[in-house]
């Protein structure tokens, strides 16, 4: 029998509380090993961070990797069988998914059923003719435009799903609402996932132990840009038996900290909150400051297949950088930079005609986006120990935004 960390059990602890703020710095405890709190997960959709290996997220100081229930739904009896995800990964440290649901919401309004943040005048959901996605009170019809077939998730499919994955976190079964969304729906589908929450946990008991370690669930919180339905979701879900919370939604950037105070203010204070999407350093700032714990999203590598590097003096494209021998950033730690790539040689590496040489500009490149954002979250659990937080945000701010 395979011997499991902090007995098998998954537990939070508060380290530090900021002054004046719902910010802390705390330890979240699971079968799988300990998050130092707060901490930006990997994104590892499919069970792998692409073109990082496990090797390399150790060598980054990554503390958890996060994938995802609805693309590897089709796979999770075969990874039930190897023992879980961390077993089936190569990845042995903590592991989350997302239930599924935002992939699938997606195919319901298309444009805007993402967490825009920016185009709240701009956003409008797909003709109800042409969505390949249908909500209904059993959950989600929808099209599988990677398979072409029909298929179906619902909370008890997602509990599922998540179960023969075996990550020690798992959310909730959610309706993601768009920027688009009315109040009036808002408060229906509000409705909807607070039912499916109740739903989520029952299914979730029947299944948390099945792989012989404790898998634990969050709920997630919904409720669009409006106090009166984050607040009241907030303690509704408060009083149900979740392990934690998942803070979710198409947020406003001007909005973000006021929303997250309206759930954090109503949601148990010795219980963690995962902020759910959002990896800009300032989202992270805000979310840590009021009270998210941690933190995932693609954007990291993503952008850094593209080109776009993150600095302690901001980011900046490398496609600007022929000729120039500087480091990615001189203040790094990344093996990236410690081996002494510069922005040309990484360059010409992007740009290369040979898919080698791609490849190991995605693996560089991705590793130093990574470490960039894990390093912010070091920082600010270290300012919140230390009492500098206010400090350390101002002056980073000032950095990174020149403001």
């Amino acid at each position: 029998m395979k011997q499991y960390k902090n007995n098998n059990q998954f537990s939070f602890e508060i380290t530090k509380k900021l002054d004046g703020k719902l910010g802390r710095a705390g330890i979240l405890h699971t079968p799988h090993g300990d998050i130092h709190t707060p901490a930006f997960m990997c994104v590892g959709t499919k069970g792998e961070v692409r073109f990082v290996s496990s090797e390399d997220l150790n060598a980054i100081h990554a503390q958890a990797m996060l994938s995802n229930g609805y693309h590897l739904r089709n796979v999770s009896p075969e990874i039930a069988e190897h023992g879980g995800l961390a077993e089936w990964s190569g990845w042995q440290g903590p592991t989350l998914t997302d239930s599924g649901g935002f992939q699938v919401m997606s195919l319901g309004s298309g444009l805007g059923k993402v967490v825009s943040m920016k185009r709240e005048q701009e956003v409008i959901n797909t003709d109800p003719k042409d969505r390949l996605a249908h909500v209904s009170e059993d959950g989600v019809y929808f099209h599988d435009p990677f398979t072409d077939q029909d298929d179906f998730i619902g909370p008890e499919e997602s509990m599922q799903i998540q179960c023969r994955i075996g990550a020690d976190i798992h959310m909730a079964f959610d309706e993601l609402t768009s920027l688009a969304d009315s109040y009036d729906y808002n408060v229906e589908a509000l409705a909807r996932t607070e039912r499916w929450a109740q739903r989520s946990l029952d299914e979730h008991l029947k299944h948390r132990d099945d792989l012989g370690y404790r898998q634990s669930l969050y709920g997630v919180l919904q409720g669009g840009r409006w106090e009166d339905l984050r607040r009241s979701t907030a303690k509704k879900l408060a009083s149900m038996d979740f392990d934690g919370y998942g803070l979710g939604g198409a947020f406003l950037k001007e909005s973000l900290g006021e929303i997250l105070r309206w759930c954090c203010e109503e949601l148990p204070e010795n219980k963690p909150r995962h902020l759910l999407g959002l990896s800009h350093p300032d989202d992270i700032l805000i979310g840590s400051e009021m009270g998210a714990d941690t933190f995932d999203c693609v954007a990291p590598t993503r952008e850094a297949r593209h080109g776009r590097i993150y600095t302690k003096y901001g980011p900046i494209s490398l496609h600007k950088f022929d000729g120039s021998h500087e480091l990615l950033d001189a203040n790094c730690d990344c093996p990236t930079c410690k081996a002494g790539w510069t922005r040309t040689q990484l360059r010409a590496l992007m740009k290369s005609e040979k898919q080698e040489d791609k490849h190991q500009y995605y693996n560089l490149a991705s590793m130093h986006n990574l470490r960039f954002i894990i390093r912010l979250t070091e920082e600010i659990r270290e300012a919140i120990i230390n009492g500098t937080f206010e400090e350390y945000k101002k002056e980073f701010l000032k950095n990174y935004y020149h403001r």
